[in-house]
């Protein structure tokens, strides 16, 4: 932590003036600064891959090839999927972590404040180098997100700018975690014991685990894609004695924890807006403690139910199906804990407080999809079709985009001291709620109906679900310029934000940690 006063010696040579103006963001090692790069990073990032979405979906509007062709189909559906998760999802939770982590522990900032500046700093060049892939010869990576081979080692040299940039935005996360892990575990205010933080630093301590878990695992997986393809390793190529199928255990045994790390920090937030706008505290604050670490370590063992189709023995398919099962209980409680907490509590709603409700709901459905694809002879008539399109976009777009939403919405004032425009703020829920089910709930009729993704025609059965998808999907990214204009709107201005903006009837604070500590910790006590 630096300290307060300056060296006399600095005063010999004349003080360093704070620079100022574009200095001011790429040399800042203020968590709030950085956090907000992350938020503004994260958004441009979603709305380039919510462009190449809408791309995706104008070519689905009716059956045949209109917009583009078969191999750009696939490099947008490979592309979209990796700014999403990679650019726009991540990127934003860890904004979130570092405007409110230190506030809410009562630290001064994050622990290592230059490296902070630095994992943001890393994300900018990965992003050029996925967006560039489209332009080099062969066009982008077009084996998916998931980047499996044999396509990923066959591909031209998009798939090794896809490489590299997943690597730096590994690099980028796992200084993140390092730095949240750190801060949270030394930096806390006296009296501010563990089982006393606010549950979204509980959820990002935990999520930042599993981040420097499985970011190694991926980079491996990727390494050993890069080596078979310019070093004839054969590591997936059955022709050498490789095996396709061990990247999918790889790839999946990072990806699946994936999936937690960016639903947790999700978790987090709306375990401290319902509290809010419910006017009492969290119902079962430890339950849910445990709940989300019980997450956590589940996550590890429920790999391979990405994999029911590989022809893997009954019992490894029966383990998996049950695993995957289990996870279902933690999540449960948590579900049981959110509505138990508005359970006869003062409940208004503002913004956020819609958009925490509009995640329950809409993240519950698609928890039971999942569990549903959890069966194991179900998901192999599912597998690779359009409902789990649609199971895991209600999962990540009703889940962590809407909890998004909600914290955006929620610690805005407080960011900015303006409020920004309430009537708008609603108008933003209930299209986007509107339109995310417009587009994405037919896409569960699509998969029952036997509809595959990824495929860029499609036969004549199955034109009216595309249009009403594709319609819903236009009216959902435009209503984002929307969200835009609202955070534009109120930065530059708008009616001042009062100290508490949403005190309530028990005076609840910001933080709404449960059990309430004696102050807010918002200016850190001296320690003498």
């Amino acid at each position: 932590m630096q300290a307060t006063h300056s060296h006399p010696a600095v005063h010999d040579h004349g003080a360093h003036a704070q620079p100022t103006g574009l200095m001011r963001w790429i040399t800042t090692t203020n968590h709030k600064d950085i956090g907000t790069m992350y938020l503004w990073f994260s958004f441009t990032m979603f709305l380039v891959g919510g462009i190449l979405a809408l791309m995706l979906r104008t070519e689905l509007f009716q059956p045949g090839l209109q917009v583009v062709e078969p191999e750009v189909f696939n490099q947008l559906t490979t592309m979209h999927g990796v700014i999403m998760v990679f650019g726009a999802i991540m990127p934003a939770f860890v904004g979130f972590a570092n405007w409110m982590i230190p506030l809410q522990i009562g630290a001064a900032d994050m622990a290592f404040a230059r490296m902070n500046n630095w994992s943001f700093w890393l994300l900018p060049p990965a992003a050029l180098l996925l967006v560039i892939s489209f332009f080099v010869p062969g066009g982008a990576a077009a084996g998916g997100w998931t980047l499996y081979p044999p396509l990923s080692v066959q591909m031209g040299p998009g798939m090794d700018l896809a490489i590299f940039a997943l690597h730096i935005l590994g690099a980028s996360s796992i200084m993140g975690s390092i730095n949240i892990v750190t801060t949270i575990l030394n930096m806390r205010a006296p009296g501010m014991t563990l089982m006393k933080m606010p549950l979204f630093c509980w959820t990002w301590l935990i999520t930042a685990y599993l981040l420097i878990a499985v970011m190694p695992v991926l980079a491996g997986a990727i390494t050993m894609i890069l080596t078979d393809r310019h070093f004839d390793t054969h590591f997936f190529n059955a022709a050498g004695g490789g095996d396709p199928v061990l990247f999918q255990h790889v790839f999946w045994f990072f990806g699946h924890p994936e999936v937690y790390i960016m639903i947790l920090p999700a978790f987090g937030i709306v375990s401290e807006i319902i509290p809010a706008f419910a006017r009492k505290p969290l119902f079962g604050y430890t339950s849910m403690v445990y709940a989300t670490s019980s997450i956590a370590i589940l996550s590890f063992i429920v790999w391979a139910h990405h994999m029911f189709t590989v022809g893997m023995p009954a019992t490894a398919q029966l383990f998996f199906m049950y695993a995957t099962m289990l996870i279902a209980v933690p999540t449960g409680v948590k579900v049981f804990n959110w509505v138990a907490t508005m359970w006869k509590g003062s409940m208004t709603f503002e913004t956020p407080m819609l958009f925490a409700c509009g995640f329950i709901f809409v993240f519950t459905m698609g928890g039971f999809t999942g569990l549903i694809l959890a069966i194991t002879p179900i998901d192999i008539q599912l597998h690779d079709t359009y409902f789990v399109v649609a199971h895991f976009h209600y999962v990540l777009v009703a889940g962590s985009l809407f909890a998004l939403f909600a914290g955006v919405y929620y610690w805005l004032p407080k960011w900015t001291g303006h409020m920004y425009n309430e009537t708008l703020g609603k108008a933003h829920f209930w299209l986007s709620v509107i339109f995310f089910n417009v587009t994405f709930f037919v896409q569960h009729f699509l998969g029952l109906a036997g509809m595959p993704r990824r495929v860029p025609d499609y036969a004549l059965q199955f034109a009216d679900f595309n249009m009403i998808s594709t319609i819903g999907a236009f009216g959902f990214g435009l209503t984002q310029l929307l969200f835009l204009y609202i955070i534009v709107s109120c930065i530059r201005g708008g009616e001042k934000a009062a100290d508490k903006p949403w005190e309530g009837a028990q005076g609840l604070e910001w933080t709404v940690p449960s059990p309430a500590p004696h102050h807010t910790f918002e200016t850190p006590p001296v320690v003498r």
